[in-house]
């Protein structure tokens, strides 16, 4: 006889992400605050589907790796420039020119994602702006104080004094523990010292590198109630 034990369960399926075609909406929400990326997140069998998902991709704006690769470029920049050959190029590209690369340099610059072809032509990329700019910029200490933490997110919200100070900007929190060695919760309200491009004219154009615990709480910002980090 056999015996019958019930209905059998089937999990039910989850919404697809409206913007990609390729996750789950869920999938692709854990994805983006991840950087491990969508693919990160999901089985041996269905990542090849996920792998180049734009959700959470290094090119889309305030994903966990865009600004992991904000701070990746702006560090090559500054401890780790390429040769000059090849930002010589780079900077030809930026400005439009599709001359030849005499010095065979461009396949470095696609290493390091400063470079794409685009239609089998060689093309700047958003990160090889990054970079740029991050050559150019001024870059130098500056105080930070931390507003809040998202551990779900794992991002902070923090204060540039030298920016704007009533303008939060988020980063990623792993980057402020890993540089500074403190722990999570110990940092809202604490004041911290970074390296920062303080005359980028947006937040999404404010790289802030090398935290630090060391920073002294700047004249005039005496909080009341006792918020003093």
């Amino acid at each position: 006889m056999d015996e019958s034990f019930g209905p059998e369960y089937v999990r039910p399926a989850q919404p697809d992400c409206s913007r990609c075609g390729c996750c789950t909406a869920a999938l692709c929400e854990k994805g983006r605050n991840s950087l491990l990326r969508c693919s990160g997140h999901t089985s041996d069998e269905t990542r090849p589907m996920v792998l180049e998902c734009p959700c959470s991709g290094e090119s889309t704006k305030h994903t966990a790796s865009w600004r992991m690769a904000q701070v990746r470029v702006t560090r090559l920049a500054s401890e780790l420039p390429i040769v000059a050959e090849a930002e010589a190029l780079l900077r030809a590209l930026a400005g439009g020119s599709t001359s030849e690369d005499a010095e065979g340099v461009f396949p470095q610059l696609q290493l390091r994602g400063l470079a794409r072809l685009v239609s089998g032509i060689p093309a700047i990329s958003p990160l090889g702006f990054t970079y740029l700019a991050a050559r150019d910029d001024v870059r130098a200490g500056a105080v930070v104080r931390v507003v809040d933490i998202d551990k779900v997110a794992r991002t902070a919200r923090v204060e540039v004094v030298a920016w704007r100070p009533d303008e939060p900007v988020t980063v990623l929190l792993d980057q402020i523990v890993s540089d500074s060695g403190l722990d999570v919760d110990s940092l809202p309200g604490r004041w911290l010292s970074a390296e920062a491009n303080c005359h980028a004219d947006t937040a999404d154009r404010l790289v802030l590198t090398g935290f630090r615990a060391d920073a002294p709480l700047p004249a005039g910002w005496m909080r009341v109630g006792g918020d003093q980090g």
